[in-house]
């Protein structure tokens, strides 16, 4: 694979920090607690933790895109608010933030389970996707690398993102071939770094969504997406659960949004090389 790809993907971390550098200065936050509706609405800005990916917000030449972005952005704009969005490639960090007012929702791709649940409110879905296992192409039918199916994960070690949600999901993937599949949590990449890893021959597994494993499997053809780990569920964005008025907001705001030709035209845009429906 030429050079220039992995750098692409490597660069994009480097890339995601200057840019949250950039919005935390240009929007200094006062933290301590999750604010509600109200108090959104008096300042007119609502603050919005997201990931630097090719799917949820990403930088393209001089302009700001992704389909996360676009949302939270019509979504303020129809409150006539403005939205100060801040990546954050940790998914433990963005629940921190959440906790602590610093953010007043999580606008990415949110899987539900149990232990989210427990701990945030989770608007209506959004969008559909699955996990996925992104692994190098086999180098031969011998290739021991190669994983075939679910069954060879046995004893593997995975790569995901810090606190994501498809930990839970490779646990119970462990107990349903019955044997371990080994986990190792990486905090200062997103999705993107992890298939690049992957790719370069630094880590031989990584997790992530299918929709951004997709994207980049386009630049990088050397990578397989071909090994489902989830099945495909719906996701949703979260907020505090000090914040229902806020929940009720975004859900009334996407029942209807959804339906409209505007949604509809963001997700042809950035979900195009997808499966879903």
């Amino acid at each position: 694979m030429p050079k220039s790809k992995i750098l692409k993907y490597t660069a994009m971390g480097i890339i995601a920090a200057f840019i949250a550098t950039f919005f935390l200065k240009k929007e200094k936050q006062q933290q301590g607690h999750p604010r509600d509706y109200a108090e959104i609405a008096a300042g007119k800005i609502i603050r919005a933790a997201t990931e630097y990916n090719s799917i949820s917000f990403y930088v393209d030449g001089d302009t700001l895109s992704g389909f996360h972005y676009e949302l939270i952005e019509a979504f303020a704009r129809d409150h006539g608010w403005k939205a100060a969005i801040t990546p954050e490639m940790s998914f433990d960090k963005r629940l921190e933030g959440l906790a602590t007012g610093e953010f007043d929702v999580i606008a990415y791709g949110i899987l539900a389970t149990s232990e989210l649940k427990d701990s945030l409110l989770l608007t209506t879905p959004i969008v559909l996707n699955k996990q996925v296992l992104v692994q190098r192409k086999a180098t031969s039918p011998t290739d021991s690398l190669f994983v075939k199916s679910q069954l060879d994960l046995a004893g593997k070690t995975l790569h995901v993102v810090k606190g994501s949600p498809s930990i839970l999901r490779i646990r119970n993937l462990g107990n349903e071939i019955g044997d371990t599949i080994y986990i190792k949590e990486i905090d200062k990449y997103g999705s993107e770094q992890l298939i690049s890893l992957v790719a370069h021959g630094d880590i031989d597994y990584a997790v992530c969504d299918e929709s951004i494993a997709r994207v980049v499997a386009d630049s990088i053809p050397q990578i397989d997406i071909n090994t489902d780990i989830s099945f495909t569920q719906f996701y949703s964005w979260g907020v505090s659960k000090q914040s229902p008025v806020l929940l009720d907001s975004l859900n009334s705001w996407l029942h209807t949004f959804r339906n409209s030709d505007e949604f509809k035209s963001i997700y042809r845009k950035y979900y195009r090389t997808s499966n879903q429906r």
